[in-house]
This record gives C-alpha cells, sequence and structure tokens, in this order.
C-alpha cells in the first residue's frame, strides 16, 4: 500500500473541497444569508489543510488496483464529512448523522432525505445540496484529473473504481483526456438543459438548482411541492433530461465523432430504452383512471419511469398510491437502474445482459457439455474476469442487501418501508415505498438504522468492492 500518495490524493480532494464550497458562498452572498461566512470559513480550512497535506507530491507515485480503491473509498467518506459541517455547523441540520445522511446522500446521487421542511432552509443550504449532486454525479476524483494530472497511467485504476459499471475503457488513449471529454459532455448537456429550463417558467434559482439535480441523477428538490409545482413543459424537458443521464456517455462520444450506427446499434442503449417504454406502456394502461385524461397519465408515468430507472428520485405524483402491478414495475426498475457509464445507479443494464447470458450458456452447457460458449455483447467477447466480478459484485449485493434489511428491521418499521429503503439507497434511487414514499423521508429510521444506509448509499455509488476492501486487512499491507 502507497499511504503516502493515498493520503496526497486526500489531500488534493480536500482542496477541491474547498473551491467547490465557493458555490453556495456565492449563493449567500447574492441573497444576502449569513452563513456566508460558514461556508468561506470551512472552504478556507479545507483549502489550507489540503494544501499542507500536498504540498509535496511523493517520490513513488505508483498506484495499483489496491491504492485506486482505498483512495476512491477514503474520498467519498472524507468529501461527505467536511460536505456536512456547513449544514451541522449552521444548525439547519442539529444531529450529525442526519447531516451525514444527508450529504452522502447529495455525493452519491442519491436523493433520499431526512428534511421535511424544505421551504425554510437558506437557499445556500439549498444550493450546496443541489451542487453536491453536480458534484458526486460524474465523480469528484473524475474532475480532478480532468484538471490535473494525478500519477500518470496509474490514473486509469482510481477511474475504475469510481466509475460506474462492471468495466471501464478509455474513450482516447490517455485518461486525463478521457476525464476531460467525459466533464465537457457532462457540463454541455448540464447548460443545455439549464438554458431549456430558463426559457420556461422556471426561475434562473429554481433552473440552476434542477439542472444540477438532474445532471447528476440525484433528486433533491427546491422546495417541499417537489416537481409538481412547475408546467408540462418543464416536466416533459426533465423527463428526456433524466432519461439522457441515465445513458452510456460513451455513446455520446461516439455521436459527436459521426459514428452515429456504433452509438445507435448498442444493445444495453437499445435495452434501457426498451424496458422505458415498455413500462410506460404497461403502467400507463394500470393507472389511466387516476389522471384525467390519457395524455396527463402517459406524462406523469413516463417522468415516473425515466426518474427511477436513471435513479434521479424526482416525482411528480405520489407512486405509492398507483396499484400493486405499477409499483412493482417500479420496484424492478430501481434494481436495474441506467446504463453503465452514466450518472445513473442501480445494478446497471450491462450487469443484467451480462447475467443473462451468462444463464443462457451454463444452461446450453448442461445440455451439450462439451461446447464452449463466450459470453458476447455487441459482437465483442466479455472476458471471463469481467463476468466473474459481476457474479461476485452481485453476490456482494445480495449480502449487503440482506444485512441492511435485517438491522433496519430492528427499528420496527413494516416492511415495505425497510425493504424500499435499502433498494433506494443501495441503488441510489432516493424515494421509496409507504413510509419513505416520494412524499415522506428518512427521518423516521434510527441513527443506526441512518449510518447502515449510508453505507449503503456509499456502496451502490462506489459499486461495493471499495467499500468493502477498506475491512479486509490484506488491503491495507505493505
Amino acid at each position: 500500500m502507497n499511504y503516502r500518495m493515498t493520503i496526497y490524493v486526500l489531500g488534493l480532494l480536500m482542496v477541491f473541497e474547498g473551491l467547490f464550497m465557493g458555490v453556495p458562498a456565492l449563493t449567500a452572498a447574492v441573497y444576502h444569508e449569513n452563513q456566508l461566512w460558514l461556508f468561506l470559513a470551512i472552504a478556507l480550512f479545507c483549502i489550507v489543510a489540503g494544501l499542507l497535506i500536498s504540498f509535496k507530491k511523493p517520490a513513488n507515485k505508483t498506484i495499483y488496483a489496491r491504492e485506486g480503491f482505498v483512495i476512491v473509498a477514503l474520498s467519498w467518506i472524507l468529501l461527505s464529512f467536511f460536505g456536512a459541517l456547513p449544514f451541522f455547523l449552521s444548525g439547519c441540520i442539529p444531529r450529525i448523522e442526519d447531516a451525514l445522511f444527508e450529504t452522502v446522500s447529495g455525493f452519491t446521487t442519491t436523493g433520499a432525505s431526512i428534511l421535511r421542511d424544505l421551504d425554510s432552509l437558506p437557499r445556500c443550504m439549498i444550493m450546496w445540496r443541489s451542487f453536491t449532486h453536480w458534484i458526486g454525479g460524474m465523480g469528484v476524483l473524475v474532475f480532478i484529473m480532468a484538471i490535473m494530472p494525478i500519477s500518470g497511467g496509474a490514473n486509469m485504476h482510481i477511474m475504475k473504481a469510481e466509475s460506474p459499471g462492471p468495466s471501464v475503457s478509455k474513450l482516447v488513449p490517455r485518461v486525463r483526456t478521457t476525464a476531460m471529454l467525459l466533464y465537457i459532455i457532462y457540463i454541455v448537456m448540464t447548460l443545455i438543459e439549464f438554458i431549456m429550463l430558463w426559457c420556461g417558467e422556471m426561475t434562473f434559482f429554481d433552473a440552476i438548482n434542477i439542472a444540477f439535480a438532474t445532471a447528476g441523477t440525484g433528486g433533491f428538490s427546491v422546495s417541499n411541492s417537489g416537481m409538481s409545482l412547475y408546467s408540462a413543459y418543464s416536466q416533459i424537458v426533465i423527463t428526456v433530461f433524466m432519461i439522457l443521464f441515465g445513458v452510456n456517455f460513451s455513446c455520446y462520444f461516439l455521436l459527436l465523432h459521426g459514428k452515429i450506427k456504433d452509438a445507435l446499434k448498442n444493445t444495453e442503449l437499445i435495452t434501457y430504452l426498451m424496458l422505458i417504454t415498455g413500462a410506460v406502456v404497461f403502467i400507463s394502461v394500470d393507472v389511466r383512471h387516476l389522471f384525467s385524461s390519457a395524455g396527463e397519465a402517459v406524462r406523469h408515468v413516463a417522468f415516473t419511469v425515466g426518474s427511477l430507472i436513471s435513479s434521479t428520485g424526482f416525482s411528480t405524483a405520489d407512486f405509492n398510491l398507483w396499484p400493486a402491478f405499477s409499483k412493482t414495475l417500479l420496484v424492478i426498475l430501481m434494481f436495474i437502474g441506467a446504463c453503465a457509464g452514466s450518472t445513473g445507479g442501480g445494478i446497471k443494464v450491462s450487469r443484467i445482459l451480462i447475467l443473462g447470458k451468462s444463464m443462457r450458456n451454463e444452461l446450453r452447457t448442461l445440455i451439450h457439455p462439451r461446447q464452449v460458449r463466450k459470453v458476447k455483447i455487441d459482437g465483442q467477447q466479455i472476458q471471463p474476469e469481467t463476468v466473474r466480478t459481476v457474479h461476485a459484485y452481485l453476490f456482494c449485493y445480495i449480502l449487503i442487501y440482506i444485512g441492511s434489511i435485517l438491522i433496519l428491521s430492528l427499528d420496527g418499521l413494516d416492511l415495505t418501508t425497510n425493504f424500499t429503503a435499502v433498494v433506494a439507497t443501495l441503488n441510489n434511487i432516493g424515494p421509496g415505498l409507504s413510509q419513505v414514499g416520494p412524499t415522506e423521508c428518512f427521518a423516521v429510521f434510527s441513527p443506526l438504522s441512518k449510518y447502515v444506509l449510508i453505507f449503503d448509499m456509499l456502496a451502490g455509488r462506489l459499486e461495493i468492492f471499495p467499500m468493502i476492501l477498506l475491512f479486509s486487512p490484506l488491503t491495507w499491507k505493505k
């Protein structure tokens, strides 16, 4: 374990977190809010402490897979701790576990909240919540790599540990250039959505917050009214962009380079769009009687389906009141999630495809034992180690899921609440059903349960392995 390099990167992270806090500080200055000095003080501390830690670059800059996992896991824990300080020290969220829950939910783009009254929050705090979504959407370490080199070619180990999906490939030969391209696409898409929302009936403040939350597929709302406050135009724009941010960003890279056929013939993309279309059709038929017209039903259902499969978590209707068939389909979409290489959460469509093809090959092998079949997607063979990693991921996922539900059950809440609370946090969705539905919050849980859900949110965003490896003694050996 290269401890000095790990500490060096954590120092860089603290510097950037201090700089990130300039956004809510500017908001506080514009709206003349007292929290300005608090944000500036925390930002100054982070920057000074980070510079002191990372002042001298280590002679040994080597980062292998082990260091990559540890750096990513510790970075997100550190990011969340200092990110929670404005909420806690300002008194907006007086309990530390609640402040951590809210901040982790923001950075992991989960969108689950313990706040019951958003309208009472200062605007700088609303901005900080939304901005944490945008920071966490593409990954904070990917952002740092896009701006400055960390360790040359070894950057790939960090990118693999932080980026969602069963495998990560470079868009171009250099990892730093790949990170820059990803963030350019991310920023441009965010700006386009912001302009479209601002050109509608939204205020500048609402438009920028909703754009941040949609881009990161987070789902923190600006007010108690949620998305039902806005017009049909705004809801349609948000629906489209929630689905777009759930697409693998490599598809956009191919489109920009004129490789339209390669982008549109992507099996994962086609499956993702088919799942959305099928869910919208079936659920619209099932809930038609709850709305005044078929058009209204389709609009609200499309918004909900796009929100949950992309793991954004916005809502225009209380789907907790929908029929059991519709709610079951929505929970299934929560598990599946968005595409790999997107800002969305969930198991990922690519993993579902790999698991399905792997199962089919196993069944065929039982019938014809001598045949050797390989898992292929889009005509390309999936490496055996990738298939093995997907199987290990699913097993760890199930273990964490079962353990989390067991601990949450100690609170005495109903099974639907516990079951969907873990679905919503481990898959970075946001709302669940019953007492954690779209009109409720997660304040009902005990401190112990909240810490379990905090772990689930981090594990879900970081694809489980980085968080698990923190507890392995082998990880820390030199």
